[in-house]
């Protein structure tokens, strides 16, 4: 279980790598889909009083809305709003992806700094938890287009997540389905506001919304 663990951990890394060096927006919804879709398997992996019917349905709601629904919901916004790549990010592909890795450096050197932390049977779980997080939040700054953001809010909220299901040993049921159900409305808050976006002055690129000071 604990090699299943660091394998895990090791896809989200490399998934996050490639998060941030794709322009194509339908491969980093899919990305971001399969993140969620691994990560749901890592309730039942740290069971730590066996699989007991709340870690099953814990489980299967993560991998329901992080795997099938927001995916969904994203592509369907992606239809909508007629966007297949962002064109002009702030921060380049190319050096996206050199920042990746110092950023992944950054997340084992601070992650070196709590080696007193409980870390929930594995040394991977706080770099990777820092690193998702922090590859979100570059997403959501440095990319123009608004479902690319939205999709670094999901990479930001896995790191989140990593967080609370792998460094917490229990956390109760009803806490961890309200957390699920703000995000759903957050996603599903994203998609309508894209669309309106998209509609009304036919584009996604946030940047241009600039235009409308004053």
């Amino acid at each position: 279980m604990v090699h299943l663990l660091e394998v895990i951990f090791v896809l989200v890394m490399l998934n996050n790598q490639m998060l941030l060096s794709s322009s194509r927006l339908v491969y980093c919804i899919k990305l971001v889909a399969f993140q969620g879709v691994i990560l749901s398997l890592i309730p039942i992996i740290l069971a730590h009083q066996g699989i007991t019917l709340h870690v099953l349905c814990f489980a299967t709601i993560v991998f329901v809305l992080k795997g099938i629904i927001f995916p969904k919901l994203l592509l369907r916004a992606l239809r909508v709003a007629d966007v297949k790549r962002e064109v002009e990010p702030i921060i380049g592909f190319t050096s996206s992806a050199l920042l990746g890795i110092l950023i992944l450096g950054l997340s084992f050197w601070i992650s070196s700094k709590y080696t007193n932390i409980e870390t929930a049977i594995n040394f991977l779980t706080l770099p990777t938890a820092l690193y998702t997080i922090l590859v979100g939040l570059f997403l959501i700054i440095c990319r123009k287009k608004a479902l690319m953001q939205v999709v670094g809010y999901l990479v930001l909220e896995n790191g989140i997540y990593i967080f609370g299901v792998a460094l917490l040993k229990e956390i109760p049921l009803l806490i961890e389905i309200g957390v699920l159900l703000d995000i759903f409305v957050a996603i599903f808050v994203m998609g309508i506001a894209t669309y309106h976006i998209s509609q009304e002055f036919e584009t996604t690129d946030v940047d241009q919304l600039n235009t409308l000071r004053g």
